[in-house]
């Protein structure tokens, strides 16, 4: 009997450590994700855009209007490069990542830095991971004042 608790309590003690390890290996995943999102989005990186965002993407800006991956996309049909206009740095800090199988929730705070003004954002995201690759199937964005 004695035998029979110790190897089912190994069992479970082998389990739960492969569970905690895959967590934590999507959690660097999707933290690396992040940090290249934002160094794409600094540099309007289209490829960058393309990979993050799901199809079905649903997106709330922080001026509350609600748009798709295709809108996004569009920009980068439509967008002139101005040399001159200065360029915005958005960084993410306080990264927050909840996995829970094959969906995560990321949150954290976004600063966005042109020249000496920056701006700061509380940004969440859901993931999904469809065959083995995590895109962003919502979105949102707030300002903080």
């Amino acid at each position: 009997m004695n035998k029979l608790l110790v190897f089912i309590f190994a069992s479970s003690l082998f389990s739960f450590q492969t569970i905690f390890s895959q967590q934590s290996q999507d959690s660097i995943t999707l933290t690396k994700m992040l940090h290249t999102f934002m160094d794409g989005a600094s540099n309007n990186d289209r490829d960058v855009h393309e990979s993050f965002w799901a199809d079905d993407l649903i997106y709330t800006s922080s001026n509350g209007t609600r748009f798709g991956k295709a809108k996004i996309m569009a920009g980068f049909e439509t967008d002139v490069e101005h040399s001159e206009a200065p360029k915005t740095v958005y960084t993410a800090e306080a990264i927050q990542i909840q996995v829970y199988g094959d969906m995560a929730v990321v949150a954290f705070k976004m600063k966005g830095t042109t020249g000496k003004e920056v701006q700061y954002y509380l940004n969440s995201g859901t993931f999904l991971k469809r065959n083995g690759n995590w895109k962003v199937v919502n979105w949102q964005a707030t300002k903080v004042p």
